[in-house]
C-alpha cells in the first residue's frame, strides 16, 4: 500500500514539474499602422492616457516626459528631467503619472494634468519598468523579479519571481498591464512576454524580430522597448530606443487574458 501510494506521489510531482516547465504560448503579429516618432527619443516609458501617448525617455541630460497627440503625433507637453536623473519607465496612477529613474532610488510624481513634478517616492535598487493594474503599481528592476506596490502611498506589498518553462527570465524592462496580464520587454531580445501577475508564469510570448525594418536602422539605433495598450480603441503599440516608428500590432492567435485584478 505504501507503495502504491509513493508511486501515486511521484507520478504527481513529476506532472507538476512537467507542467511548471510548459512552452509559453508561440505569438505572432501583423503591422496594422504606424506612427512617426523622433529618433531621438531613447524610449523607457511608453503608455496611453486618455487617447493620448505618454513617451518617457531616459539619458542624463535627455530624460524627458512627453504628451504626444495620437492623430497628429505633435509634442502637446515636455518636461525635462534634472540632469542628475536617468528617466525610465513611466504610468498613470489616478490622477498622478510615476515616472521611475534608473539608478537614484526616486520615482517622480507628476500631476497628470500639467506633468510637473509635485512630489517624490523613494524605491531602493535600480528601476526600470513600471505599470498600473487595477490595484498596484508593478515595477521592474532588469531581474527576473517583479515588485507590486500600493498606488497611493507607494509602500510594497509583494514580490513575484518570473519564470519560462520553469527557468528564471531576467532582464524584464518596459511594462504593460493588458487585459489582467502583465507583458513585458527583455531587454537586449526581439520579443515581448505575457506574464501571470499570480504565479510569475510566462504565458505567452511575443516575437518582434524583424518589426523595424533593416533599411530604417541608423547608427545609433537601439532595442525594441515600448508596448502601449490603448484601451479605447483597444490597440497594442510597440517601439524601441531611438526607432523613427511606433507601429500597431495585431495579435495572433487572440492574445491570452488574465483573471487578475
Amino acid at each position: 500500500m505504501k507503495c502504491i501510494v509513493l508511486i501515486a506521489l511521484l507520478a504527481s510531482s513529476i506532472g507538476t514539474v512537467v507542467l511548471a516547465s510548459t512552452a509559453p504560448l508561440a505569438l505572432s503579429y501583423r503591422v496594422i499602422d504606424q506612427a512617426p516618432q523622433s529618433r531621438a527619443a531613447f524610449v523607457q516609458g511608453f503608455t496611453f492616457d486618455a487617447g493620448d501617448v505618454l513617451l518617457g525617455t531616459g539619458g542624463y541630460g535627455e530624460s524627458l516626459l512627453q504628451r504626444i497627440d495620437a492623430e497628429t503625433h505633435k509634442v502637446m507637453q515636455q518636461e525635462a528631467l534634472p540632469r542628475r536623473y536617468f528617466g525610465e519607465g513611466v504610468a498613470v496612477s489616478d490622477d498622478r503619472i510615476l515616472q521611475l529613474t534608473w539608478r537614484s532610488g526616486v520615482v517622480l510624481v507628476r500631476d497628470r494634468t500639467s506633468l510637473k513634478v509635485i512630489g517624490q517616492f523613494q524605491r531602493s535598487g535600480e528601476s526600470w519598468g513600471i505599470t498600473r493594474s487595477p490595484s498596484h503599481l508593478i515595477v521592474s528592476d532588469g531581474s527576473a523579479t517583479l515588485s507590486f506596490y500600493h498606488p497611493a502611498e507607494f509602500e510594497l506589498s509583494h514580490q513575484v519571481d518570473v519564470s519560462e518553462a520553469g527557468k528564471p527570465l531576467p532582464l524584464l524592462n518596459e511594462l504593460e498591464w493588458i487585459d489582467g496580464l502583465i507583458w513585458a520587454n527583455i531587454w537586449y531580445q526581439d520579443r515581448i512576454v505575457a506574464i501571470d501577475p499570480n504565479s510569475g508564469e510566462v504565458l505567452a510570448s511575443l516575437d518582434l524580430t524583424g518589426l523595424l525594418p533593416k533599411s530604417e536602422r541608423a547608427v545609433n539605433t537601439d532595442v525594441l522597448n515600448g508596448i502601449a495598450y490603448d484601451p479605447r480603441s483597444d490597440a497594442i503599440w510597440v517601439t524601441g530606443k531611438r526607432w523613427p516608428w511606433r507601429y500597431r500590432i495585431e495579435i495572433t492567435p487572440a492574445r491570452p487574458k488574465g483573471s487578475a485584478h
